[in-house]
């Protein structure tokens, strides 16, 4: 990861692309659940050496979608957007979390149901902590592999008492949490650039996270417009010789030295 952005929610950005962003979660949740079905071995044990090496081996994407469950449709929104004006694949992290249910009912079923028909508390217990890793190692991959990370922030993904911003969603603070803490990787053609130009499981337990989102870039809708319409100027330029991450990256000040982006913003 390189990058990370704070966007105000904006239903309006979800109506003409949810469902080209739709394909794209498609393609997410079944790329999740064929990999980790990989861990399930014929024993029904898990597979701990595999988790470790091969989390998503085969998703290769350029953007990391955080959002509330309730804001899914914008999530998809943007994935479709990104898709449609820049050529930009976006990974929705509910295709990872959003499997949680469906994987802990399989293995629950298998090693945790009782004669009586009830689940054992502590083998649930024991399953639940154990797939939660999975999920977490997972989304912390997914991130690190990524370029950029856009949160989508909501009233649905924080609410603000006082000056602290908190989040209901342990996966929207692990996630956060996370992308202050991987490795920063700058993109290795921005040297080739600047030559050229440039949800809740429990309804009833209410437990709060408080979020720093201070390394995040705030953005809104109209820097979303603004980045395609510099974008495409840059492209009519350098004739093709411009990727739309720098283009964002430079007017939110992620990078510095992008030639091309100063004299379109010298010009406006």
């Amino acid at each position: 990861m390189f990058a990370g952005y704070n966007l105000v929610a904006d239903k309006a950005l979800a109506q003409d692309f949810i469902k080209k962003g739709m394909i794209i979660y498609n393609e997410n949740m079944k790329q999740v659940q064929k990999e980790l079905d990989h861990f399930l071995q014929d024993d029904n044990s898990l597979n701990g050496t595999a988790m470790r090496d091969n989390w998503f081996p085969q998703i290769e994407a350029d953007v990391f979608i955080s959002h509330s469950h309730k804001d899914q449709n914008i999530a998809l929104g943007l994935a479709g957007w990104l898709k449609e004006h820049f050529g930009l694949t976006a990974f929705i992290d509910s295709s990872v979390w959003g499997y949680a249910g469906d994987l802990l009912k399989e293995i629950d079923d298998k090693h945790c149901l009782q004669n009586n028909g009830n689940y054992s508390y502590q083998k649930r217990n024991h399953s639940t902590s154990h797939v939660h890793m999975m999920l977490s190692t997972a989304l912390t991959m997914m991130m690190d592999k990524t370029e950029c990370l856009i949160f989508i922030n909501s009233q649905n993904s924080i609410e603000t008492k006082g000056a602290i911003e908190q989040t209901k969603s342990p996966w929207i603070y692990l996630e956060i949490a996370m992308s202050k803490l991987i490795r920063k990787i700058k993109p290795e053609r921005e040297s080739v650039i600047i030559h050229k130009a440039f949800e809740d499981l429990s309804e009833q337990l209410t437990i709060n996270y408080n979020l720093d989102l201070n390394h995040l870039a705030d953005i809104n809708y109209n820097h979303l417009i603004s980045w395609y319409s510099t974008f495409t100027e840059a492209i009519n330029i350098t004739k093709g010789q411009v990727h739309p991450l720098d283009v964002l990256y430079k007017q939110h000040g992620f990078i510095e030295n992008l030639d091309i982006i100063n004299e379109i913003m010298i010009v406006r």
